[in-house]
């Protein structure tokens, strides 16, 4: 099953980790997401990657960026069973209960 996910990276960060649920200006709901790789030669990419891959069980293989390549606001595509929407869903809830 294919999944879609919008995250926001943060490159140079200190580590490798996934900060919860972020909103654009618009109202457009996304991940954030910091990862150590800066944005040189798709390293940040890869990196974004592999922690969202790590943090759900998948694959590496499983999680590709397949839009933004080279803005911070990416699209994921990710390859997973049912149960990843899930997990999903509760990164990008409502921290304050109110979606």
């Amino acid at each position: 099953m294919s999944h879609r996910l919008a995250v926001r990276v943060q490159p140079g960060a200190s580590a490798d980790r996934i900060e919860g649920r972020g909103t654009d200006d618009a109202g457009r709901i996304f991940l954030k997401v910091r990862v150590r790789a800066r944005p040189e030669d798709g390293a940040a990419n890869a990196a974004v990657e592999a922690v969202v891959a790590k943090a759900l069980g998948l694959p590496k293989s499983a999680v590709k960026v397949v839009t933004g390549g080279k803005n911070r606001i990416k699209g994921l595509q990710i390859d997973g069973p049912p149960d990843v929407a899930g997990v999903i869903e509760g990164w990008l809830a409502d921290e304050r209960g109110s979606d």
